[in-house]
């Protein structure tokens, strides 16, 4: 791969250590890594993209999404109901799926978020109808070209054991388990730079047994891999938690080992005090999926008070049935809003808003080799045309959330660009959008 020169963009927003903010800026990227970030870099041989009337930032790092629920956006049923309604509504849908569904809605949804900046994505998949796999889902993020970190999650209490979802959609524990390890062994990469990680992700406490949640966490400790689940999203979340368990869901995650720097739980709109305080103290992450906690009415996530304490959060689109977008500049931008909303105006800045959307989620992940362009991280960087329309009239082109595009010029993920000139360039999107639309009629006849 030859080395590529960004040359002389209007702003460069480091979020290195300083949080350097650099005018007229260039960045070398070499064999996949920031190899120097300046002014007036010279590289013999380069290939130059020139970055003029951009602002340039780290990629976006998406931390909670159901990319299979790419193919049941909108749902009629389901798109005035709570959470457990909503579920309902859809699972039926779901359980239709198969292999085909999950790697065209994994593929679209991917191409999605790339257009909006974001660079590497997670993604819990809990239900395996029909044959699918995780396997499809990680051959869609490769032909994309993002990096992934896929979780294998799971659900084994249904509707005749007192669970929520139909028998039809859950698993036994053991199976599970087994192919958790399968997963792994087969997928997953720790080194620096790796284009895939294997999570372990049990889809939630109302879902899966004390006993699946305990054994998941000691098989993801043992193989060295992240573990994730949805944790205390609604008022209904937590009176489950307090009927069926007796405590609350901070109480009973870190009853089953479900706390430490190895964990992240999506969404935490209810986690009171001591709750934001056990995540503090134990590095627990949190994945903030704001856009989908307005859509289903959970309420909004007590972000500013995590972040004053000490928790680690990133964002999270969350799935396109309870969003029904993937577009991860506009969740910053509305993290940002609902905070002020809560909060007062001064509550959180579009400058941390988009830190937590990138050196945030990269905490979170685990991934200290991203997050950031700084000499020795992943080149993995967002070009953002700011002379358009969007920031016509802006005093600070950089304020991306208060006045800029929602849509990528140029993106690079390990170097390759993957966005050229604002069009996905590792994939036909217009086939697979068709073969989406396909899909879907399918699926509502």
């Amino acid at each position: 791969m030859p080395d590529i020169l960004i040359r002389n963009a209007d702003t460069l927003l480091t979020m290195d250590d300083q949080r350097r903010e650099i005018s007229g800026a260039d960045i070398l990227i070499r064999g996949g890594v920031i190899a120097a970030v300046g002014q007036g870099l010279v590289a013999v041989g380069a290939q130059v993209l020139n970055a003029g009337g951009c602002v340039v930032t780290p990629g976006l790092v998406n931390t909670h999404h159901h990319l299979y629920q790419t193919l049941t956006r909108a749902v009629p049923g389901g798109q005035d109901a709570l959470l457990f309604g909503w579920l309902q509504t859809l699972y039926p849908i779901w359980a239709r799926f198969g292999p085909d569904e999950m790697r065209s809605s994994a593929l679209v949804g991917l191409a999605e978020l790339a257009l909006s900046g974001c660079t590497m994505s997670s993604d819990h998949l809990y239900l395996y109808p029909n044959g699918a796999r995780l396997d499809d889902t990680i051959d869609a993020a490769q032909q994309i070209g993002l990096r992934f970190h896929p979780t294998r999650g799971a659900m084994s209490i249904g509707e005749s054991d007192g669970g929520l979802p139909p028998d039809s959609l859950v698993e036994r524990e053991a199976d599970i388990l087994t192919d958790c390890i399968r997963v792994i062994d087969r997928f997953h990469d720790a080194s620096d730079g790796a284009m895939v990680r294997v999570g372990v992700a049990p889809c939630s406490p109302f879902s899966v047994s004390r006993e699946l949640m305990r054994d998941a966490a000691i098989l993801a400790r043992d193989k060295g891999v992240m573990m994730h689940t949805h944790l205390a999203e609604n008022d209904e979340d937590i009176a489950y938690s307090l009927e069926k368990f007796g405590c609350r869901p901070g109480q009973y995650a870190e009853d089953l080992g479900w706390t430490g720097d190895d964990v992240w739980h999506a969404h935490c709109v209810k986690l009171d005090a001591a709750e934001i305080d056990l995540f503090a103290r134990s590095r627990t992450g949190v994945a903030h999926c704001p856009c989908s906690n307005c859509r289903l009415g959970s309420g909004i996530a007590p972000v500013r008070k995590m972040r004053d304490a000490g928790v680690r959060v990133g964002l999270g689109v969350d799935g396109s049935a309870s969003n029904d977008a993937g577009n991860l500049v506009a969740e910053a931008r509305q993290s940002m809003l609902l905070q002020r909303v809560a909060n007062g105006a001064d509550a959180m800045s579009a400058r941390e808003a988009l830190e937590i959307a990138t050196r945030g989620g990269a905490a979170v992940l685990g991934r200290s080799d991203c997050g950031q362009i700084a000499v020795g991280k992943r080149a993995d960087i967002a070009v953002w045309d700011v002379s358009g329309i969007e920031s016509a009239g802006s005093w600070d082109p950089a304020a991306l959330l208060l006045a800029g595009p929602t849509r990528v010029r140029d993106l690079f993920v390990e170097g390759r660009r993957i966005v050229a000139e604002g069009q996905i360039a590792t994939i036909d999107l217009p086939r697979a959008i068709e073969t989406q639309n396909r899909l879907a009629r399918r699926l509502m006849s």
